[in-house]
């Protein structure tokens, strides 16, 4: 038997037996998720009684590594999550061969959400928005007029509005975006003007992140619920929005301090954090629990100089690129590269600003752009060092109403 026909049969014993005892999605909700469901069902040792399970370890790993240079876009990827699925062995040696996105390219576990993007190319997505419903989708894609397909799921973020501040919650789970939710992964926070936004992370991005004491993080505290999961909300990016005092005609000036990704990341051999494991946390065994409980719903306070305390700090500080004036057109003009189609005040493009002196090559690289494509519809594209989670935290600020602004 040849090696190409032995990893056929292979992904056709992978498919029987996903189907009979697995439910294999990436993310939660929805067609496509990122978790891995076993069936009660089934026997345990189903997979046991297959012939792969005596198969040689180096040729086990073999396979699955070709299994994976062979899966690299979705939906066939999921193999690769199918793979993840079978067994602790299996699961890693397929975490050992899966590269991070910013050396593979590639989102394939939800762990790669919240790891930085690759570099020098552009990680392609497109958000929809539920007027109704005030949601927002998230997917990997071009755009959906682009493919009869709907893309796959990635994220999910649902608008909350209060007297003094908007707050979005981010899911892993299309379906469940609540407050209480298992699969609630971060969220983002306005001032009551909405031109200053605070990006939380449910998790440390580094082991010297300093948690956000507000009351819910200490009702967290008080309920010790686990060692493992991080008791509050972690500031990882501030966004602020430049107040229009005189009421000029023109775009919105923005700019995004990354609390947790040093201004060296964008240089030559710079790193940025990097996280590993997405931990969740177990609210069913506390069903009168839930992380956003709280009658107060005072908003942390912001910062009033985002781009003085990065420069003194050594932080990565993003602003909005330059657009250009077009007197045919009569109107302001980015160069998007043919992925924003319609003109909106919410398009935008980040570029890194620079610490000191002139801008390097290094400060025109765009590492994220947003833009409007059709009613409801908005394309997002993000490169190193940020990452999917905080490319979509700081593109829901732009949906957000600022009146002071424009």
């Amino acid at each position: 038997m040849s090696f190409k026909s032995l990893i056929q049969d292979m992904r056709g014993e992978l498919g029987s037996i996903s189907r009979k005892g697995f439910d294999v999605r990436f993310g939660y909700g929805r067609s496509r998720s990122q978790r891995v469901v076993q069936d009660t069902s089934v026997p345990v040792d189903a997979f046991k009684q297959s012939c792969w399970a005596s198969l040689p370890p180096e040729l086990l790993r073999d396979v699955l590594m070709r299994i994976e240079q062979s899966e690299d876009t979705w939906p066939s990827r999921k193999n690769v999550v199918s793979c993840a699925g079978v067994c602790r062995n299996w699961r890693e040696i397929v975490k050992e061969i899966v590269k991070v996105p910013e050396l593979s390219s590639k989102l394939t576990f939800p762990i790669s959400l919240k790891q930085p993007g690759p570099r020098g190319s552009l990680v392609q997505c497109y958000i929809m928005r539920n007027r109704s419903n005030q949601t927002y989708y998230l997917y990997l894609g071009l755009n959906q007029a682009a493919s009869n397909d709907d893309g796959k799921f990635l994220l999910a973020a649902k608008r909350f509005r209060r007297p003094t501040c908007t707050d979005y919650i981010i899911s892993l789970n299309c379906d469940d975006v609540s407050r209480g939710s298992t699969t609630y992964i971060g969220k983002l926070r306005s001032n009551f003007l909405g031109t200053k936004f605070t990006v939380y992370d449910a998790q440390p991005t580094n082991p010297g992140a300093q948690v956000t004491r507000t009351r819910s993080s200490r009702l967290l505290s008080l309920k010790q619920v686990s060692p493992r999961i991080p008791s509050g909300n972690y500031p990882v990016a501030h966004i602020s929005y430049e107040l229009n005092v005189l009421g000029s005609r023109g775009p919105r000036r923005m700019q995004c301090v990354m609390d947790a990704i040093p201004a060296s990341a964008v240089e030559p051999g710079g790193t940025a954090p990097t996280q590993t494991e997405l931990l969740h946390s177990n609210l069913d065994s506390f069903p009168s629990f839930s992380f956003f409980r709280s009658k107060s719903i005072r908003a942390e306070s912001l910062p009033s100089g985002p781009s003085a305390a990065a420069q003194k700090e050594g932080l990565l500080a993003l602003k909005n690129k330059a657009p250009r004036w077009h007197e045919q057109l009569q109107c302001w003009c980015l160069n998007f590269n043919g992925r924003v189609t319609v003109a909106s005040v919410k398009n935008f493009q980040l570029v890194a600003a620079p610490e000191n002196g002139p801008a390097g090559p290094e400060h025109e690289n765009v590492i994220l752009q947003f833009g409007k494509v059709g009613k409801d519809v908005f394309t997002m594209d993000y490169q190193y060092p940020i990452s999917a989670f905080q490319a979509f935290t700081i593109c829901l600020s732009s949906f957000d109403t600022k009146i002071a602004c424009e």
